[in-house]
């Protein structure tokens, strides 16, 4: 068994289609938005993503605990063909097919989610705004007071839905959009946050609940990504009825050099 290219999107989705709560995100790049940016690998029925629409290429890598040695065989088989310095989202263990050549950075432990019970979503509120080009500026405002760590770029606001909560006219919560695509039925919510001066209000439960119900309306699989020790986060989704699926690192890997020959 050989790791190979794999460029043919059908039988891509046919691999990822056997755990779509676990590969959502995988099945958006299937996408023809982010197609063009990725590159694929397959080794027996393991699949890899390397990502390259960031400003460092990210590997994706992701099976069940059951299946954990064929991925880690494939990570270690990729090796030779990844870049020297990239990010990586793997299956908890599968990052040891790396230590060969790399030099692992910044892991942290996170968990998948998926919304497995839409019955324990809030009612929708008839405040909230679907946030368009002209709300940017303040988007940014927001983002940068409230979540100074975040991810959000401009172009995002294009990709699928942010919803906003506002109070006395400002945004006060937020909720994004990583994946939106209906074509592949999944989208995954991003880029969640609270003013920190109106935390504990529920706002948070609301604005996340909003964008499920508008999400489920275009798509079957709706998911998240969520550190592990992220315990607030982990309960607010829990309660809206989301379930873990998945468990997984996250890292920079850094090439380490060849070892210098004796002449």
């Amino acid at each position: 068994m050989s790791l190979r290219s794999v460029h043919d999107r059908d039988e891509l989705a046919a691999l990822l289609r056997r755990d779509p709560a676990l590969h959502a995100y995988e099945l958006g790049d299937l996408d023809d938005e982010f197609w063009p940016q990725t590159t694929w690998y397959r080794h027996g029925d393991a699949v890899a993503l390397l990502y390259h629409g960031t400003s460092l290429p990210t590997l994706i890598a992701l099976d069940p605990p059951t299946r954990l040695p064929e991925l880690t065989a494939l990570i270690v088989a990729a090796v030779p063909l990844l870049p020297a310095r990239f990010h990586a989202h793997l299956s908890t263990g599968a990052e040891t097919g790396l230590v060969a050549g790399y030099d692992l950075h910044q892991v942290s432990g996170h968990l998948k989610m998926s919304l497995t019970d839409p019955g324990l979503l809030p009612p929708e509120p008839a405040d909230g705004d679907v946030l368009g080009a002209v709300d940017l500026p303040e988007l940014l405002e927001f983002y940068d007071a409230a979540y100074p760590q975040h991810w959000f770029e401009p172009g995002m606001l294009a990709k699928g839905p942010y919803l906003g909560i506002r109070r006395d006219g400002e945004l006060v919560a937020v909720c994004g959009t990583h994946v939106w695509s209906p074509a592949y039925g999944v989208a995954a919510i991003g880029n969640v946050a609270v003013r920190p001066d109106v935390r504990g209000q529920g706002l948070g439960r609301t604005v996340v609940g909003q964008w499920c119900r508008l999400a489920a309306a275009r798509v079957e699989r709706i998911g998240l990504n969520v550190r592990a020790d992220n315990v607030a986060a982990v309960a607010l989704y829990r309660r809206l009825g989301f379930s873990v699926v998945g468990e997984y690192v996250e890292l920079l890997a850094t090439s380490r050099p060849a070892p210098a020959t004796r002449p």
